[in-house]
């Protein structure tokens, strides 16, 4: 049977990783095509879907709060003011290095951890297993995916390969 910690670290590190090199990747087209980083940072998807500098925000604030909610930590603060590739590359190493801080025996039980958070004034009470499975994973996913697509979308030449990261 898989720990939390097997579960939650490892695939949000990957995630975390993989995110990285596709920022690198559109930093380094929008330099070799001489577009501003701004058209790249703000873009989105669609008009109301946050551009790509609140994907990345929000995929490093569910990783960091997913793991130091499961392992009763405290959840590491971010300002929120990211407005370069560096900066955004700076906040991914950040919230690496704080899951790195983990350690698998703070995760030992962590899957019956009540967990509460607020959403848009409601409250969410989970269990800790359904919480990482249910609702850490999935946004982290998707915000990488999102981040993924308008990168993709805006001309970076990204594969499945950039989002799935090296074989093991």
């Amino acid at each position: 049977m898989l720990s939390m910690y097997e579960i939650a670290i490892p695939s949000l590190k990957r995630m975390l990783t993989n995110l990285s090199s596709i920022l690198k990747k559109g930093e380094a087209h929008a330099d070799a095509k001489k577009i501003d980083h701004s058209v790249f940072l703000n873009a989105r998807l669609a008009p109301d879907m946050y551009p790509l500098t609140r994907q990345i925000q929000i995929a490093t604030d569910m990783s960091k709060g997913g793991v130091a909610r499961l392992a009763g930590v405290d959840i590491p603060k971010y300002v929120d003011n990211e407005a370069t590739f560096a900066d955004l590359q700076a906040r991914i190493s950040k919230t690496l290095a704080f899951i790195d801080t983990i350690k698998p025996e703070q995760l030992t039980g962590s899957e019956a951890r009540d967990i509460v958070i607020s959403v848009r004034g409601t409250s969410l009470e989970f269990k800790g297993k359904a919480y990482l499975l249910n609702w850490v994973n999935p946004n982290v996913y998707f915000h990488v995916t999102t981040a993924y697509n308008i990168l993709r979308h805006n001309g970076v030449e990204l594969g499945k390969p950039d989002y799935l990261g090296p074989r093991d």
